[in-house]
């Protein structure tokens, strides 16, 4: 799935999402990089998109925060 797929599609997840502790945390990037990432665009403005190793680490962080917060509704 294209960079901009993923936000269309799932914008409002999206923006439940600290993106910032999101981008520090599991990419040691800042938000402004991830937002351009989920734009595809680069800093200058051209076309990207996620490389096959940044969408299977952002795969593994959205279900580590899934799990966590099962974990979390687990205990309440």
């Amino acid at each position: 799935m294209k960079s901009k797929e993923i936000k269309q599609k799932y914008i409002e997840l999206l923006l439940d999402i600290n993106i910032a502790r999101l981008a520090r945390r599991y990419f040691d990037r800042s938000s402004g990089w991830l937002y351009h990432k989920l734009d595809g665009i680069d800093g200058n403005g051209k076309d990207t998109d996620f490389t096959p190793e940044e969408l299977e680490r952002f795969k593994g962080a959205l279900c580590d925060l899934a799990d966590r917060l099962r974990r979390m509704a687990a205990e309440i």
